[in-house]
């Protein structure tokens, strides 16, 4: 029986995904959906807690991760929400017209960003809660370095590292590694992130969202860059990257809460 129960947990274990599209792992929603609300109006917070719950922005900050082995939502994973796969060498216009001109189907990060948001226009006074969770999640994503890095290697998936001896890859290192590496809870995450980068806020909330994308891409491109520099000592990785990484969460914290409080200003 136990050699059975062996078989079948190593056979399930084989069928799970190997190249997963998680953005930020759950510690890292939490973080910039924690930044958000603190930067909520109190109209906004009253009316999304009506909506979500109270706090709801936080513990539903990961639910779109949380739904893609459900069959809820299929076009979400089908059709690349939570990402959008930019080649390498992309000029600042090449960037930006991917970010404005994509196809009118089928999907990408942008558009569906820009589809969410127009549906909460033209329903202001009965938005689903499920629109509203799945803004506040992509919002983080497109601040996310993998989420706007190569197809050919699946967005870093395909890129092996070693983590303190481990095996691992690009994505996942971003994914959640550098965030884990603090060793802060999500709410200190954010409080630190607060007290760090605080000043700055007024900067991020009146950048264009185009300026705010390439920031993400040239990001992306060092990140690739640095691999064939990279002695592969994990601790000069940490410290090499530990600020990009959460000057990104904060960028999306303030960004998203920007967002939140036009909709229900």
């Amino acid at each position: 029986m136990k050699r059975t129960l062996i078989l079948l947990a190593t056979i399930a274990m084989s069928l799970l995904p190997s190249t997963p599209v998680w953005a930020w792992g759950q510690a890292g929603h939490r973080i910039i959906a924690q930044v958000a609300y603190s930067h909520l109006s109190s109209k906004a917070r009253k009316q999304v807690d009506n909506l979500l719950g109270t706090h709801g922005v936080i513990y539903w900050a990961n639910w779109p991760d949380e739904i893609k082995s459900d069959t809820i939502y299929p076009e979400s994973i089908r059709d690349g929400w939570h990402y959008q796969d930019l080649d390498a060498g992309l000029t600042d216009q090449q960037v930006i017209e991917t970010m404005t001109h994509y196809p009118a189907e089928g999907g990408n990060l942008f558009r569906a960003l820009d589809s969410l948001q127009l549906e909460i226009i033209n329903h202001k006074f009965e938005i689903n809660p499920h629109t509203m969770r799945f803004i506040v999640h992509l919002t983080g994503d497109r601040f996310c370095p993998m989420h706007m890095a190569h197809m050919d290697d699946k967005g870093g998936n395909a890129v092996r590292m070693k983590w303190f001896g481990r095996d691992t890859n690009l994505h996942s290192v971003w994914d959640g590694k550098l965030i884990e590496s603090q060793g802060y809870s999500y709410t200190e995450y954010a409080q630190f992130l607060e007290d760090t980068y605080g000043d700055r806020r007024r900067e991020i909330e009146k950048a264009s969202w185009e300026d705010l994308t390439l920031q993400t891409y040239h990001l992306t491109s060092d990140i690739y860059n640095y691999q064939t520099t990279w002695d592969g000592n994990t601790y000069h990785y940490i410290y090499h990257w530990h600020q990009p990484m959460e000057y990104q969460l904060y960028c999306a914290g303030i960004r998203l809460a920007q967002l939140i409080n036009s909709i229900f200003k």
